[in-house]
């Protein structure tokens, strides 16, 4: 099995990267229109560099990983190269907003297509990757998918109208998080800690939480409250989150993020 990316910026780089894992990086080809860029990714990963000519008429599985305001831009380039495709072929778009039914249009060609919104935690293998496929998509295609993907993190199939929703909060959100973890550390150097030791803590204080709310299932509510004793000091941080509109700013921002994600795909 051969896997193309098109575009090798962070997101594809760290995509082929994972794939290499279970595919071997042998079998990755990667194109970018920055020549030295994905010449030093090749180096570095020992996937090999290709031409989009070589890519689209030989790949079974082409990853689009370019800007959502570049994508008719580049389909312009391969369709003609797509018409020439002799056998079974999935693209993998990655464009924010893009729907399966516009990658179509331009793809100017009935085929599978999976639509997926990856994360930057899949460049450590813990990323959460939602997929939405089309109705050429088979269940081995979808399946195999899923197994090249298998080093990626998580992948979880949602339904189209509703995938860009969801990437407000797994897309977006990694942002949110660091700025959170980086708010912490401002804490706690206030407070005296270095900001070595205030980055760690803060950094492992959320890696846990989470480990511990996916693993034991319970609503967050109530593992919060579990670390609020009366009267003492954690009750006394949360009123002063509710105090500076802590839970409405972060709504904003999923709500903000999915109306912007939505602009991108008109």
């Amino acid at each position: 099995m051969k896997i193309g990316f098109i575009g090798c910026g962070n997101m594809g780089g760290a995509l082929a990267r994972a794939v290499a894992k279970s595919v071997g990086a042998e079998n990755i080809f990667v194109y970018d229109i920055d020549t030295e860029k994905v010449n030093a990714f090749a180096e570095e990963t020992d996937v090999n560099v290709a031409d989009l000519e070589y890519i689209v008429l030989n790949c079974d599985y082409i990853f689009l990983g370019v800007k959502p305001q570049m994508l008719k831009n580049l389909f312009e380039k391969v369709a003609p190269i797509i018409e020439e495709r002799l056998t079974d072929f999935v693209l993998v778009s990655m464009a924010a907003g893009v729907t399966l039914a516009s990658v179509l249009t331009m793809a100017q060609v009935d085929c599978p297509v999976i639509r997926i919104m990856p994360n930057m935690p899949v460049s450590i293998g813990e990323g959460m990757i939602l997929y939405t496929v089309n109705d050429f998509v088979s269940k081995e295609e979808c399946n195999s998918f899923i197994d090249i993907m298998r080093f990626a993190g998580k992948l979880d199939k949602i339904e189209e109208e509703k995938i860009d929703a969801a990437s407000a909060v797994s897309g977006c959100g990694p942002a949110f998080a660091f700025m959170f973890c980086e708010a912490l550390a401002d804490g706690a150097v206030a407070c005296g800690l270095s900001r070595e030791k205030a980055l760690l803590y803060a950094a492992q204080t959320l890696a846990g939480s989470a480990k511990q709310l996916l693993e034991s299932g319970e609503h967050p509510g109530k593992l919060k409250d579990a670390v609020c004793s009366p009267a003492g000091s954690t009750i006394e941080g949360v009123n002063a989150l509710e105090n500076g509109g802590f839970r409405a700013s972060v709504i904003d921002a999923v709500r903000s993020s999915y109306e912007r994600t939505v602009e991108l795909g008109k």
